[in-house]
């Protein structure tokens, strides 16, 4: 099932980041070992919007900081019902599967590190995920921004079949 990508502009959002990850990597040249950052970056309005990126340089900041850029260019629209997501929603990339469910009022997010970062962004408060195969952090937010993706309203529903929700409750 393909659904339609909901591009957000970056125009007066106020958006926070989130820190998931970073990790040194080093290249090993005959001149000895070079260490370098790589840092993956949430950012969320938490009313709906969010975007994740990915920064490499020599320092953890310059890392970090190319991880915001690159997470403000790549902001998605996700809908939120009642600060939890409208159905459940399988989604996998890579090795990393994970599983969202709606949860009740006041139960809080029921997630791990990394998906916990792109719900908080999002401004989900009530949800339970499960992540399954690899906990790879990169692996995990990609497939938790695919989940986001695939998830429908009832009013995107309702206009895609070519009928308004005043029809669909009033007959």
């Amino acid at each position: 099932m393909t659904t339609s990508i909901r591009k957000v502009k970056t125009s007066d959002l106020e958006l926070k980041d989130r820190l998931v990850s970073i990790q040194r990597v080093t290249k090993v040249t005959k001149g000895g070992r070079t260490f370098s950052f790589s840092a993956i970056v949430v950012v969320g309005n938490e009313d709906g919007i969010v975007g994740y990126g990915l920064g490499k340089a020599n320092e953890v900041t310059t890392a970090i900081a190319k991880g915001v850029e690159d997470a403000k260019k790549n902001l998605i629209k996700v809908p939120v019902l009642n600060g939890t997501i409208p159905h459940e929603q399988i989604a996998k990339y890579g090795g990393a599967t994970v599983f969202i469910k709606p949860a009740s009022s006041g139960t809080g997010v029921k997630a791990g590190g990394a998906m916990r970062a792109v719900f908080e962004s999002v401004g989900i408060k009530d949800v339970l995920a499960k992540s399954k195969g690899s906990s790879n952090p990169h692996n995990l937010v990609k497939a938790t921004f695919e989940a986001l993706l695939e998830l429908r309203d009832a009013n995107s529903v309702a206009s895609h079949r070519g009928v308004t929700m005043d029809k669909v409750f009033n007959g």
